[in-house]
């Protein structure tokens, strides 16, 4: 039985089921297919990583050599981070080098494989749980958007990418170091000198019409007020209240 175990969480939340598996089955259109609401990247970008993504989750079950490996991958802007266990330097080296082959337009490769025995059932689970935790508390904070950091858990460690400012990537970092058993938290983001122009009138927009629900909320309420104030004037002067309409 082949033992090569790609990171089914993270596939299934950023590479693979998010996306990968609508378009396979026929949505009704490209944009229907990869569009991911609040990402940075743009639709052709998103397509492009669930590409490889797609590739890189077939290929270790078609390769004898990887035969009991067990490897992990995510993509972002077509930079590929591996990681898990191979039994040699050599069979590290034949891992990094044929993952390029996958697809011609990965541009980076994060090789983070190590040399050694497999990691235990046990471990891989611990690891899930980690990323689990990660994700759940970066949608408890509000530096940056859920969607904007990708996370990978290997061995204790989590990787982090997606594009990023600097204070959204060092509360990302903050962040992940709060979860249960995370020894180190590695970062492999793309570095943005501020946010998006869209991304930050989107958000003044929202603002706004929060504001202006806020008010009429509170205008409401004052109506509602000066209604029962004048109910009670009228009841207290013995007006009849029952058949006045406000």
């Amino acid at each position: 039985m082949k033992k090569i175990i790609l990171s089914t969480l993270i596939i299934a939340n950023t590479l693979f089921l998010a996306g990968c598996l609508p378009a396979i089955q026929g949505a009704s259109s490209l944009s229907t297919a990869i569009t991911v609401t609040n990402d940075r990247r743009t639709a052709g970008e998103v397509l492009d990583d669930r590409t490889i993504a797609f590739k890189l989750f077939a290929w270790p079950s078609t390769d004898s050599a990887l035969e009991d490996a067990h490897l992990n991958f995510m993509v972002y802007d077509k930079a590929v981070l591996i990681t898990g266990e191979v039994s040699s330097d050599a069979l590290r080296n034949y891992t990094v080098k044929q993952t390029q082959l996958q697809d011609e337009k990965i541009s980076q490769i994060f090789n983070e494989l190590s040399v050694g025995p497999n990691s235990s059932l046990l471990n891989r689970a611990k690891d899930s749980a980690i990323t689990a935790q990660v994700e759940a508390l970066f949608h408890d904070q509000e530096v940056f958007h859920p969607t904007h950091v990708r996370v990978m858990t290997e061995a204790q460690t989590v990787y982090l990418m997606g594009a990023v400012t600097k204070r959204e990537a060092d509360q990302a970092v903050k962040v992940a170091s709060k979860a249960k058993w995370v020894k180190r938290v590695v970062k492999l983001f793309n570095y943005l000198k501020t946010r998006p122009a869209a991304e930050i009138e989107r958000d003044r927009q929202r603002e706004l019409a929060e504001q202006k629900a806020a008010e009429l909320k509170q205008q409401q309420a004052a109506l509602d007020a000066q209604k029962a104030k004048l109910k009670q004037e009228l009841k207290a002067l013995g007006g009849n209240t029952e058949g006045t309409s406000f």
